[in-house]
């Protein structure tokens, strides 16, 4: 497809497979580092690095011997924490002719098992931890269970001797994995989506899809060899697997794994993070814990004053922002430039709080069945409250738009997926005329900038024909300081009105400092009159009637997303 010239920032090589893309890497940087991860061994912990050269080689070997286990265009899945392992199992796969299956590393039990049989995967590479539910599973294909760890469980093969086997064979002149030739418009990747309601599909992805999109970010946003990148969401995802781990490749940066949400600014000090990939929830709260921190040393005031002044000092070209900032910053490693924000729509308040700091964010938006990203900012074109600007290979359009140019978002592009995995049916009613219709709801401004209102499911039509979109409302809510979080839903009280209900979490903390001690009922009440608050800034058919109040977080997927479906069952 003709890109949009006019969008483009940096003109840039294009990739059309994961060899071309290894074989770009190791060309371009071989000596620099690709991975910087911790190996614990009881209490003493041992740090890692792995070089372009040492990828390319791991990945050569370990795709050798998975050739010479009879793999060749089978279903290989894996399933674990962000880790080195992973992300050669999954170039190994890809780049020797097989397809991977990337699995969610929080699936209870029974969804593993059933994900593995409607896959039909024949290997699986994984964590210890997930052997017992792999072994003596029914009228599966599975033939190999393969450990990332040392393990002495029975009939398990291990990672770390496959890899020298495949080393070995290499030097033996086996040259199995130099001769797969890679069709880029095939299948390569089968992804079940996580999914906010009860349903999980499987997505089919070529690796032209990904690259596609690898190399249309990269004509919008620059990346560097010294940039290092915090992995943190879960890798299996193709928000994190697209724009940390394959596009870190192509730009040769450095990937630094996380030991867990709440080691993040522990890890971005220890690593020394100038880029990472985030949901909204966690920007939020680390919005949060900065302003607190400001207020807690008394220097709210004098912190507001200098956002003024070095914001009228951008004005005229002169940006003393990380200088100024720097103890902030510190707090992060001194050197955070970026975060590539997605998965749900950002308070603007959030996107310049952070930006008054110095840390640019930019903002996207996909889904996974688009590889995953549609639009998003670039550095010269930004637009808080937008989801940016569609990629310069991607068309986007808006589906029988109402009064306000709000429809649905359809897709055209390279990245679009190739279809549902045994769903002809969801294929082509996702897929019309070669357009994916995505279902969110937004709009398109006058300079092309995509905004998104909500998902299609969630939207709440009410009695006189209006639409409600809950994730606006939300956003509003949110702001509330004793707010942590809240889901605004229908509930139809009876056949003449539709009440709108927010589910409210609260944080105890913060709320017992500014009230002190209150009883369930005085919480209530409280959250309440904020409530009334909100509801004062917007029309009469969007207030809120009814509120439910809770200390225990919503239940989401491992990005992050509320599951709406099960959220409101348990609430009506």
């Amino acid at each position: 497809m003709k890109k949009e010239k006019s969008r483009v920032v940096y003109e840039v090589e294009e990739v059309n497979n994961f060899k071309e893309l290894i074989n770009r890497a190791y060309k371009k940087f071989p000596e620099n580092t690709a991975y910087k991860y911790k190996i614990k061994n009881n209490d003493e912990v041992e740090y890692v690095t792995k070089t372009y050269s040492q990828f390319k080689e791991d990945i050569e070997a370990l795709s050798t011997k998975l050739i010479e286990m009879n793999l060749s265009g089978k279903k290989v899945a894996v399933i674990g924490n962000n880790r080195y392992e992973w992300c050669t199992t999954y170039l190994a796969v890809t780049t020797g002719g097989m397809i991977i299956v990337p699995l969610d590393k929080a699936l209870p039990e029974n969804e593993l098992q059933s994900l593995i049989l409607r896959s039909g995967a024949e290997a699986i590479v994984c964590e210890p931890k997930y052997i017992d539910a792999l072994s003596n599973l029914e009228n599966s294909k599975l033939k190999y269970i393969i450990s990332m760890e040392n393990t002495e469980k029975e009939n398990v093969l291990i990672y770390d001797n496959l890899l020298q086997q495949g080393k070995e064979l290499i030097k033996q002149g086996n040259n199995s994995y130099e001769k797969v030739k890679i069709d880029s418009d095939a299948v390569s990747i089968l992804l079940f989506t996580s999914g906010t309601t009860n349903i999980s599909k499987g997505v089919l992805i070529s690796q032209r899809n990904i690259c596609s999109n690898v190399t249309a970010i990269s004509n919008y946003v620059k990346m560097y060899p010294t940039d290092t990148l915090l992995s943190f969401l879960p890798i299996h995802h193709t928000f994190e697997c697209t724009i940390t781990f394959l596009f870190g490749i192509y730009h040769g940066v450095t990937v630094a794994f996380c030991d867990g949400l709440k080691y993040i600014q522990k890890n971005m000090n220890e690593y020394q993070v100038s880029v990472f990939v985030a949901v909204p929830l966690v920007l939020e709260n680390i919005h949060k814990k900065v302003w607190k921190g400001i207020e807690e040393q008394g220097k709210k005031g004098l912190m507001k004053a200098m956002i003024v002044i070095t914001k009228l000092l951008c004005k005229i070209k002169i940006d003393i922002r990380k200088k100024v900032f720097k103890p902030i910053i510190d707090n992060f490693g001194g050197k955070l430039r970026v975060v590539f924000v997605g998965s749900a729509p950002l308070d603007k308040k959030i996107i310049k709080g952070f930006n008054n700091f110095g840390v640019d964010l930019i903002q996207g938006y996909g889904l996974t069945e688009t590889s995953p990203v549609v639009s998003a900012e670039t550095d010269k074109e930004k637009r808080p409250g937008s989801i940016g600007l569609p990629l310069c290979n991607v068309q986007v359009k808006i589906e029988n738009p109402d009064e306000k140019g709000v429809g649905e978002i359809v897709v055209k592009g390279p990245s679009v997926m190739l279809g549902y995995y045994e769903n002809e049916e969801a294929t082509k009613k996702a897929i019309r005329d070669g357009w994916f219709y995505t279902g969110d709801y937004g709009y398109l401004d006058k300079d092309g900038f995509l905004y998104i209102c909500g998902r299609k499911n969630d939207v709440i039509v009410l009695k006189n024909g209006k639409n409600v979109y809950p994730q606006e409302l939300e956003l509003l809510l949110n702001q509330v300081p004793v707010i942590e979080e809240s889901m605004v839903f229908a509930r139809n009280k009876d056949s003449m009105d539709t009440t709108l209900c927010a589910k409210i979490v609260y944080n105890e903390e913060i709320l017992k400092n500014i009230y002190g001690e209150k009883t369930e009922e005085e919480v209530k009440e409280i959250i309440w009159k904020e409530v009334k608050e909100v509801n004062k800034t917007l029309p009469d058919v969007k207030h809120i009637k009814e509120i439910i109040v809770t200390k225990e977080p919503l239940a989401k997927t491992t990005t992050q997303k509320v599951k709406r479906y099960e959220e409101i069952k348990k609430s009506n």
